[in-house]
């Protein structure tokens, strides 16, 4: 397969991503008020942080290791000792989940069980909830691999969906269930998740005539199940090394990026949640299968080299401008949306402080998802083990600077932490690329220049809006709010202009590859 073909592939997988994160949210905002209307907002508090909170996290240490080393390089591989590599995850998932959910019981703060009942039953369940998810593991690392895009959308929209008709008819006819409603629900969406995979592989692999059992390394359902294969090595001990030194870095990643949980799930990333992660997932899949991990970039195919170095560089510069968007343009809107979404309570503290910092933090982290997507796709085992050392030495500066900074500045100085915390990891990544491309003639960090136009057309916008929001915002009634509305919609048009103008190559990239739906691509 060429890397033309891949990056399409990739590009096709990132718009679905994109896709599926509007309506996933879409739908919990519906359900929610929905909910909201019948239930208890701290039962629902409970669900959307503190359960919610245990099954990402136990899925998240079970198998993003075993993601990023099992889609890393081609497809061209012993995919029978893959597959039973992927199929560690279900007794690490257990693992996982015990000693989670017993935190959960026994360290953490129980919630009082008049107001929230049944909570140990729902830390049960979603525990459970994450296992049976972990079971689809080795189907959809397959259908990543291959670029089953079709896959994807349907069985994610159809398991959300069931998922928050089942809830609200739950809420509906029996509210008295409590948390019961939400853990039943998130199993039967984790069931049909996964059931949604195991039929589709077994429908196509019952079917001799189609084109895709070409591409496929297996041929039977029975393939996909743990066996010995015929060399007798049941996994590739050089993909469970690099697992293990992923799963390293995952864990630290996760003590030093898991505090701000809350706030990530606030109005601040929202933006970031629904463009920036599906295209590093889907990106990531591109470079690890364009580029050979731990090879210099001048003894590889020079044309998948060069056309990796132009897709990083538009997903740079993309990252960039809608960083820098957010940053802009959330200093003088954050107090208003605070206003809107929560009325004074949330606008008049520190809510619009924590929300302005919060945008800075978000173009770290832009920046940080293309840069680490690449660079972890291109290391090689040693040079992530290298990665880890530096990420531990981290751990340490960032706790202390996190008590330092929060003495000083309040919550606002919990952010900044993270914010150096995210400028030394986008330092280290933005080394290794400088590295790998120094001896090629590629140059793809080019793609965080901008022109001076476009700088001063962002500068002269953060400006406008700043004294917009200094008369306009947010005591002078709705009027006034609109108008200052008014004012960031002429800024926001002005600036994007420009870069529609400045920034031709970004445009052809997005114009070729994640804006335009294509007829006579049919997703696979």
């Amino acid at each position: 397969m060429g890397s033309q073909e891949v990056l399409g592939q990739a590009a096709r997988l990132a718009s679905s991503g994109l896709f599926l994160q509007v309506l996933f949210r879409l739908i919990t905002f519906v359900l929610n008020a929905f909910i909201l209307r019948f239930l208890s907002k701290e039962i629902v508090g409970v669900v959307n942080v503190r359960l919610t909170l245990l099954y990402s996290t136990t899925l998240f240490l079970a198998r993003e290791a075993f993601r990023r080393a099992c889609l890393s390089g081609g497809t061209q591989r012993d995919w029978s000792q893959t597959l039973n590599l992927l199929w560690l995850t279900v007794p690490l998932g257990v693992f996982w989940s015990l000693f989670l959910g017993w935190i959960w019981l026994q360290l953490l703060e129980v919630p009082d069980p008049n107001v929230v009942p049944h909570y140990a039953t729902g830390v049960v369940l979603f525990g459970l909830s994450a296992v049976v998810e972990l079971l689809g593991e080795p189907f959809w690392v397959l259908a990543q691999a291959h670029m089953f895009v079709k896959l994807k959308v349907i069985a994610e929209s159809l398991s959300v969906i069931l998922k928050s008709v089942l809830t609200a008819f739950l809420v509906l006819w029996l509210p008295h269930w409590g948390l019961y409603i939400f853990s039943l629900a998130q199993l039967f969406y984790t069931t049909v998740l996964v059931l949604c995979y195991v039929i589709y592989f077994t429908k196509l692999l019952g079917s001799p005539e189609s084109t895709k059992l070409q591409t496929l390394p297996v041929s039977r359902i029975t393939d996909l199940l743990p066996n010995i294969t015929r060399n007798g090595a049941f996994i590739n001990w050089k993909e469970a090394k690099l697992t293990w030194s992923f799963f390293k870095q995952s864990f630290l990643k996760q003590i030093l990026t898991e505090g701000v949980y809350d706030i990530v799930n606030n109005l601040g990333s929202l933006v970031a949640r629904l463009i920036f992660q599906p295209i590093e997932e889907s990106f990531y899949i591109f470079f690890a299968k364009v580029l050979e991990r731990g090879k210099d970039a001048t003894l590889q195919k020079q044309e998948d080299v060069a056309v990796a170095a132009a897709v990083l560089e538009s997903l740079l510069k993309l990252a960039l401008l809608a960083g820098l968007t957010i940053t802009v343009f959330g200093f003088a809107y954050s107090q208003l949306a605070l206003d809107i979404y929560g009325g004074t309570m949330l606008s008049s503290g520190s809510g619009p402080v924590l929300l302005r910092s919060y945008c800075l933090y978000v173009l770290l982290l832009a920046i940080n998802g293309v840069t680490e997507c690449f660079t972890f796709a291109a290391m090689s085992k040693e040079e992530v083990d290298r990665y880890n050392f530096v990420m531990l030495a981290l751990s340490s500066s960032f706790l202390v600077l996190s008590y330092l900074l929060t003495r000083w500045c309040g919550s606002v100085g919990f952010i900044l932490a993270n914010c150096f915390n995210m400028g030394i990891r986008i330092t280290q990544s933005l080394c290794f690329i400088h590295c790998y491309y120094r001896r090629s003639p590629h140059r793809p960090l080019a793609g965080l220049h901008l022109s001076p136009v476009l700088l001063g057309t962002f500068a002269l916008s953060g400006g406008v809006t700043a004294v917009s929001e200094v008369f306009l915002c947010c005591e002078q009634g709705w009027p006034a709010r609109l108008a200052h509305i008014a004012v960031g919609a002429f800024c926001l048009g002005a600036t994007l202009g420009t870069a529609f103008l400045t920034e031709t190559k970004l445009i052809h990239f997005l114009r070729t590859q994640l804006g335009v739906p294509r007829c006579t691509d049919k997703m696979t």
